[in-house]
């Protein structure tokens, strides 16, 4: 069986072609949020509210917080690189862009 050749001409062609990487941003909408906040309105959502597990944990207020800080806190969750066992077993379930609809959702959020 004979393998077909690749011309010259061709491979000139592809190598002088530009490639772009084409990395569209990934942007929040906070509409679509609004089924993706349940997990966190657990914890999130109650004024004073302190978790116990893995030790007492004062859990923050995220509504109003920055945009990219709580993308960047969820992705650094989702890294392993914030510590907070529930926190990155949540993160690790979210997409990028369930991260970036429910960072929009928050930082609108008085």
């Amino acid at each position: 069986m004979k393998k077909p050749l690749i011309s010259l001409t061709a491979i000139l062609v592809l190598a002088s072609t530009p490639h772009f990487a084409v990395s569209a941003e990934v942007v929040g909408d906070a509409k679509a949020a609004a089924n993706k906040v349940a997990m966190c309105i657990g914890c999130h959502g109650i004024p004073g509210y302190k978790a116990t597990f893995p030790e007492v944990y004062q859990v923050p207020m995220i509504g109003g917080q920055n945009e990219k800080y709580i993308i960047n806190a969820l992705n650094a969750y989702k890294k392993g690189e914030r510590s907070h066992p529930t926190m990155r077993g949540i993160a690790e379930s979210m997409s990028d862009q369930d991260i970036a609809d429910v960072a929009a959702y928050y930082s609108q959020q008085k």
